[in-house]
């Protein structure tokens, strides 16, 4: 209640006349303030000795008597300020104008704040109090007083204005007396141990010594603003939609001092923790934590974070800047980050010397992007990302954690709905069922760099290249990436095949899929191991002299709703029409090729795989499902090309860049098509237009699908009638130059009802056998690469299945048909052997005078017989009998130049599990003209076998 005043002119009438000018003053000039350009420092110095005049005046200044409405006072420092106990009342102090000298005190602009006390060498704590709604930005209102002991060291200060307008004329007159320094609490430094979360501790951080003079009062007509956050701010962090939280989160500097805000949900309270500054925020609810504290400048700060049970001492994530520099971003923006991976995902990092993890994802479309993850249970709301221009990327960097930690991000669709998903990114996730991405950094020191340095010594078409096909997680099922390191490279080298092809390593969700629809494109799958361990089997087959290629599948992706379709709430990796989306016959959905920054995505994929994982060539799966606009498309389903065409010019174009990327980048690797029509150029180079006018895709090796599909035809006929099917085995030789082919009898080839390699052949079981060796060394001969998938290089009988692998009991020497399974294998390593030794079968693999037939129509005999030749001339002579039959004292034409021929290998030796019609001794040839050559020979043809001769 306020004391009453004598009638006549009314002091109380004049000091609210008062009041209300100052007010309207000390508003304008703040928001001129905040409005306005900084002070040149020569204005700064003006108004710094204009405020320390005005407080030495009134320091000088009589103390009004009590029965005045407001007490006003002054004292010139260093002299002590006695702070009294903050009562719920007190928070409701009016607003009261200075009467002496004409020029306002710091007061509140608002009731219902608190105090403000600006410490002038010290540091205060704000003393909490009830607060009003959440202010708009552009008002200011006064800083926030604790609710419970506010103590104060020595400190030279300009002393705080108190008014009560509850209190009584004894308390007023109470409190301008001396007694009050009898009631002055002095807090003394209390150790960081001790400080408890509900209380408050300010203190001085240096008294001012004789040599350094005090530094002047903060101006007085700064205007102290609340640091709460507004409700516009409040409501977007706790919706997941704010785009900027590091602009309100963390410290900022605001008129009056440096506003600390917090958002911890659950948490009991937030201390600042500055050096020896300890002070706790204003619990503002909803997890929102808010103080000011009169300081000059952002110091240096922790936060102390109080949870039930437990107390965490950190970093605060918003007080650093992005740590994604602009040349990542502006390449990103142009879909020419070419190691997109070291921009994106999950970085452990030191960032401005604080060791944690940056968290980068690419979701333009998103509202708001919080992280989630085992380092703060699953709940991402005290993790909100911020947007990075208008690239569409999001970052945020938390400091304190690192390697092994899971997470996802929490992305806001554009409806307001939530999505969880995985890092596109992820270089490490879970073992499947589970779904999320893991920190990863590796720590692999590779021990290759001899296969490096001589990988790309011959380019891979004019090089010897047969590759074994592998699925790692069946090939020996149980086995991790570090045992198959132990296993396998010994297995392959010992056959002589010169690469490994690996089925899909990425990350896939079901296995059944054998990895040909990835969710993790930047992960080996976590079923084997970490990707360490699958760098140290890439190490280890690259120290027994073997090349791994690894199978690429840049076509599609799956529906997952936790992975890449409609990533952030609208089509982004998928194309945004649905007959261009979806894939008719896998039920995935296809990239968009022509976004920039999927065709970025797809690239820098491409590359990291060969970069980080030294894998020495891409084989690239259904690359004709991407050419063709109408793929698997009936009429009305697809919509043509600018040009009326059915090509995916999007695609071509990304295929084109991928391709001169990867061999800009990676000298010595090779990719591989896998493409099954006759498109113009898969293996020309990018630059050279064919006569379609497109310029090549760019692949170094394409997959003869046509030979494989018509060889296999041929050989599954009955001998009897494979006369009529002659061609099938010949028409190859029609296109053999056209691409730079790989010769493929793949995973594709035995299962799903198509039988294995041996039981595709007809007749008894030794009949079988004989054909599938006959057809093996025909295959090895005919021009273009080999590639032969696991299990049918021991004539296994059944289909490969996933779940079990390869039959590797038929190898037991136990099993009685073991020899028979054995024998098929020796052969492959006689045929390797050979291959690799003589150049004729691959050094000229895509030039047309490397070939030559001696007979291609013998279709009555089911006889082929051709010369392959090195660059030197130096031949070799294939010939084929697939008649069941023995063709004794068989003519071949032959050069008139070579005197003798001796027989290399003959799929009929007793070795191999034949009936051992071998011709040990040499063949010279006769001045017999035959097939066209000055010069022939004779053969004895062992049945359903193919013998190779090399001059003796």
């Amino acid at each position: 209640m306020t004391p009453p005043t004598p009638s006549g002119s009314d002091p109380k009438k004049k000091a609210a006349k008062a009041a209300k000018s100052v007010k309207k003053a000390v508003v304008k000039k703040a928001a001129e303030k905040v409005t306005a350009p900084r002070k040149t420092a020569k204005e700064a110095a003006v108004k710094k000795a204009a405020a320390e005049e005005t407080v030495t005046k009134k320091a000088t200044a009589k103390k009004s008597v009590a029965k005045k409405t407001t007490t006003t006072k002054a004292v010139a420092a260093p002299k002590k300020s006695a702070a009294k106990k903050a009562t719920p009342e007190q928070a409701t102090a009016k607003k009261t104008p200075a009467v002496k000298t004409g020029a306002a005190k710091r007061t509140p602009a608002k009731t219902g704040t608190a105090k403000t006390t600006a410490a002038k060498t010290g540091t205060t704590k704000p003393v909490p109090a009830k607060r009003a709604p959440a202010p708009v930005p552009a008002k200011t209102t006064a800083a926030k007083s604790p609710a419970k002991k506010a103590t104060a060291k020595k400190a030279v200060t300009a002393k705080a204005s108190t008014t009560k307008a509850t209190t009584t004329k004894a308390a007023a007159t109470k409190a301008a007396t001396t007694k009050a320094a009898a009631k002055k609490v002095t807090a003394k430094r209390v150790p960081a141990e001790k400080v408890t979360p509900k209380k408050v501790v300010a203190e001085k951080i240096a008294a001012p010594s004789a040599a350094e003079p005090p530094e002047a009062p903060a101006p007085l007509d700064e205007v102290a603003v609340s640091p709460a956050l507004d409700a516009s701010d409040r409501e977007r962090l706790l919706a997941g939609t704010h785009h900027e939280p590091h602009g309100v989160l963390g410290a900022h500097p605001v008129p009056g001092g440096i506003a600390f805000r917090a958002f911890r949900p659950y948490a009991l309270s937030v201390t600042v923790v500055a050096g020896d500054l300890r002070a706790e925020l204003h619990d503002d609810g909803d997890g929102f934590f808010s103080g000011l504290l009169p300081l000059r400048e952002v110091p240096a700060y922790r936060l102390l974070v109080t949870y039930e049970g437990t107390a965490q001492d950190v970093e605060d994530a918003y007080a650093f800047l992005p740590a994604l520099g602009d040349l990542d971003l502006h390449l990103i923006g142009e879909g020419r980050h070419e190691q997109l991976w070291t921009a994106l995902g999950a970085q452990p990092m030191t960032h401005q010397g604080v060791t944690g993890t940056r968290f980068t994802v690419w979701a333009p479309n998103a509202r708001g992007v919080r992280v989630a993850g085992t380092f703060n249970f699953w709940d991402g709301s005290a993790f909100p990302m911020r947007s990075l221009g208008g690239t569409g990327v999001w970052e945020l960097f938390v400091p304190g954690i690192g390697e092994g930690e899971l997470y996802k991000f929490e992305i806001t669709r554009p409806d307001g709905s939530k999505t969880l998903r995985a890092d596109p990114l992820a270089r490490r996730t879970e073992v499947p069922p589970n779904t999320s991405s893991v920190i990863h950094a590796s720590r692999h020191e590779w021990h290759d760099e001899e296969w490096l340095e001589r990988r790309g010594q011959a380019p891979a078409h004019e090089a010897p290249f047969s590759v074994y096909e592998v699925h790692l997680p069946s090939w020996r099922p149980g086995l991790t990436y570090r045992q198959l390191a132990e296993q396998l490279p010994a297995y392959v080298r010992d056959l002589g095949f010169t690469h490994v092809e690996l089925m899909p390593v990425a990350e896939h969700p079901f296995g059944g899929s054998w990895g040909y629809q990835v969710t993790g494109f930047y992960a080996p799958t976590a079923r084997l191991g970490t990707p360490d361990d699958f760098k140290y089997l890439v190490d280890a087959l690259h120290q027994a002299g073997i090349g791994v290629l690894m199978d690429w599948v840049p076509a599609h992706f799956p529906r997952d709703d936790w992975a890449l379709a409609e990533f952030d709430g609208r089509p982004l990796y998928e194309h945004e029409d649905p007959l261009r989306s979806a894939h008719p016959d896998w039920g995935t959905l296809e990239f968009d090729y022509g976004r920039r920054e999927v065709r970025n995505f797809l690239v820098a994929n491409a590359i990291y795989w060969c970069e980080e994982f030294h894998i020495d060539g891409l084989r690239v799966d259904a690359v004709a499902s991407m050419l063709y606009l109408d793929y698997s498309r009936e009429p009305g389903q697809w919509i043509p090309n600018v040009h009326g065409g059915r090509e995916n010019l999007d695609a071509v174009d990304f295929l084109q860049e991928m391709n001169a990327t990867v061999y800009r980048r990676v000298p010595g690797v090779v990719t591989i098509a896998e493409e099954s029509t006759a498109w113009d150029g898969v293996t020309r180079a990018t630059h050279h237009k064919g006569p379609g006018g497109f310029g090549g895709l760019g692949f170094g090796l394409k997959w003869n699908m046509g030979w494989m599909h018509d060889s296999l035809g041929y050989v599954q006929h009955d001998p009897i009638h494979r006369r009529y099917h002659h061609h099938e085995m010949t028409f190859s030789m029609v296109y053999a130059y056209s691409e730079n082919y790989v010769l493929p009898i793949s995973h594709d080839e035995v299962v799903h009802g198509k039988r294995s390699l041996v039981s595709k052949m007809p007749g008894d079981w030794w009949q079988q056998r004989a054909t599938h060796r006959a057809y093996l060394a025909y295959m090895w001969a005919h021009p273009g690469k080999q590639l032969l998938f696991m299990g049918q290089e021991f004539a296994q009988g059944a289909e490969w299945s996933e779940a079990h692998g390869p039959d590797w009991w038929l190898l037991d020497p136990a099993y009685g048909a073991e020899p028979d399974h054995r024998g098929v294998r020796d052969l492959v390593r006689d045929l390797n052997t050979v291959y690799r030794d003589c150049p004729a079968l691959w050094q000229c693999d895509t030039d047309p005078a490397g070939f030559q037939w001696i007979v291609g129509d013998a279709a009555e005999d089911n006889v082929f017989a051709f010369l392959r030749y090195d660059a030197q001339g130096t031949p070799l002579l294939a010939v084929s009998n697939f008649s069941p039959v023995v063709r004794h004292d068989y003519r071949l034409g032959v050069p008139d130049d070579i005197p003798a021929w001796h027989e290399t290998l003959n799929t009929d030796a007793t070795a191999y599990g034949g009936t051992d019609l071998t011709t040990p001794d040499t063949v010279k040839p006769e001045a017999t003209p035959w097939h066209g050559r000055p010069a022939s020979i004779h053969l004895t043809l062992p049945p359903l076998a193919t013998v190779w001769l090399r001059p003796a």
